[in-house]
Parts: structure tokens; C-alpha cells; sequence
């Protein structure tokens, strides 16, 4: 009558450490994925007057030669502007990133494109003064 015995329980753990593993890299990549910069290494011209702004929905980033960088596209003003207006901009705000090389001419024909595209908030970015 041996199987009858009662048998003691047991807690099995190692499903719960897969469990917590998967869920820790769940929340890693979530994490990283939220960051919304592309990725690209930008020198940021420097303001004593910055502040921060909500993560914009569109980021261009002017590139030294003039080219803008969009969703990891190189694109020229022209084709900004023609992207831009397939969209609905009413509310759609954009960022620019240009680095410390890029001309005021580059930001304005970046600007230019922008507005000729429809959008109506434009945000510059830059580095506080006083941060490296």
C-alpha cells in the first residue's frame, strides 16, 4: 500500500527563473526600444536657454553634407517636403538636430522644407550650455 502514502509537496523554481529571465529581457528591450533618438552620434550645438520638450514625433537630423536624416533615411529638403505631406502634420511636432558643423543656411532650408510640408510645430535641439 505504498501508494497511498501521501507525498510532500514540492516547488519546482527553475520555471520560475525562466519566467523572471524572460521578463527581465522583455522589459530591456522595451526599454531601449523607447529611446527616441536614431541611434546617430550628433554633436549638439550648445544654449544657456535650453529646456526640455517632449520627445518629438518626428526627429530630422541635418547631416554635415546638407542631407537630412529621417526614420533612418537620408533624404534631401525636396523629398522632406513630399513626405510630409502624405502625412496629416496638423499637430505633428519635429525636432531638429543639427550638429555644430551644419550652416544656419542648412537649418533653414531644413525649416523651409518643413513648412512647405505642412508642419507648424518646429522645435530646434540643443545642449545645455554647462553639459558636455
Amino acid at each position: 500500500m505504498r501508494y497511498l502514502e501521501t507525498r510532500k509537496a514540492r516547488i519546482e523554481i527553475i520555471p520560475m527563473i525562466d519566467i523572471m529571465l524572460f521578463l527581465l529581457i522583455f522589459f530591456v528591450m522595451l526599454t531601449l526600444r523607447m529611446i527616441p533618438a536614431s541611434g546617430h552620434l550628433t554633436k549638439l550645438p550648445t544654449s544657456s536657454t535650453a529646456v526640455t520638450i517632449p520627445p518629438p514625433k518626428l526627429l530630422v537630423e541635418i547631416r554635415s553634407d546638407g542631407n537630412l536624416l529621417v526614420e533612418g533615411k537620408v533624404l534631401t529638403p525636396a523629398q522632406l517636403t513630399a513626405r510630409l505631406r502624405q502625412r496629416d502634420n496638423s499637430k505633428t511636432a519635429i525636432t531638429i538636430a543639427g550638429n555644430q558643423t551644419a550652416s544656419l543656411q542648412q537649418v533653414m532650408n531644413a525649416i523651409d522644407a518643413i513648412k512647405a510640408g505642412g508642419a507648424t510645430e518646429i522645435g530646434l535641439a540643443t545642449r545645455n550650455a554647462g553639459s558636455k
